[in-house]
């Protein structure tokens, strides 16, 4: 018995290890990326760096405002395109589908989850960045296509297979009892889902949600491949943007000659890496109040 108790003890202690290690990765990270930026720091003051949006390394100007400002504008504008369709799709997938469609549509789903960012961005090149071109130009606007619109719809594209297969599963997972009970109240086939299930599944929609907001804030390849790549703040949807992943990927390595160029690029990483982190710590804490709520 003795022996069994130790066993288990050592076991809890291991697990324990291991989680703080996984957490400590997060520290090890921002206290790195922190240190590297701190020659930039040391010379301008942070509120100065966030709040400009002069970006001009060659003349000593690092602002990070025009990037932010892209960061934002294309993952809201990409969840707001994606998440009423990905979340329609599912009660679809769940609720309404024949057997035959669900079992071909899904596997579709967890195909393109796979597919590389890369092709995302040359169907963008190739499909979406002419078609928004054309688009503006019937409002007479003259757009290259490479803009914020372009992006948001390629991200779009990327989030919906994550948002629906995970929306899908919370779905079929809510009891039939439940939904068999609403209907035997006189309730609609619409009004089960809407007041019974949904309502049900709330926490695991709002988990699919995070996911694919997680998914679309730090993509890199295909949104610096449409999206423009100029650092200015959009004041349309057919402006270009520059989001951060996007001036990482693409500067980083470069022009390191330059006086606290690689600094400014270290900064722009840990501000990235603090707004996922807000953002999921927002979304965990709206998860449980949720669910308290529910109890």
């Amino acid at each position: 018995m003795d022996l069994r108790r130790a066993k288990d003890r050592l076991a809890g202690r291991f697990f324990l290890l291991l989680t703080v290690l996984c957490c400590l990765l997060v520290v090890a990270l921002s206290v790195g990326l922190y240190w590297k930026a701190t020659p930039l720091l040391s010379t301008q003051p942070l509120t100065g760096i966030l709040f400009s949006s002069d970006w001009s390394p060659g003349n000593g100007h690092f602002g990070l405002l025009s990037f932010l400002a892209g960061t934002v504008y294309v993952t809201v504008l990409a969840m707001i395109i994606c998440v009423p369709v990905s979340i329609l799709a599912a009660i679809y997938l769940a609720e309404y589908a024949p057997r035959a469609v669900r079992y071909t549509i899904l596997p579709m789903m967890d195909l393109l989850s796979g597919i590389p960012s890369v092709i995302f961005g040359i169907f963008g090149v190739l499909v979406i960045v002419p078609a928004i071109g054309r688009l503006a130009l019937s409002f007479g606007i003259y757009s290259s296509g490479y803009c914020l619109l372009s992006g948001a719809i390629v991200l779009a594209i990327m989030a919906c297979p994550f948002i629906i297969n995970v929306s899908h599963e919370v779905l079929a997972g809510v009891p039939d009892g439940l939904r068999e009970a609403s209907l035997a109240l006189g309730a609609t086939r619409w009004q089960t889902v809407k007041h019974v299930v949904l309502r049900k599944a709330r926490p695991g929609v709002l988990a699919a949600i995070m996911l694919g907001f997680a998914r679309a804030i730090g993509e890199t390849i295909a949104v610096l491949m449409v999206v423009g790549n100029i650092p200015m703040i959009p004041r349309s949807l057919f402006d270009p943007a520059y989001p951060l992943p996007a001036l990482l990927a693409n500067n980083y390595g470069e022009m390191m000659s330059i006086p606290h160029y690689d600094s400014a690029l270290m900064l722009s990483a840990l501000v990235l890496l603090i707004i996922v982190l807000c953002f999921n710590l927002v979304a965990k804490a709206t998860l449980i109040m949720i669910r308290s709520d529910a109890t």
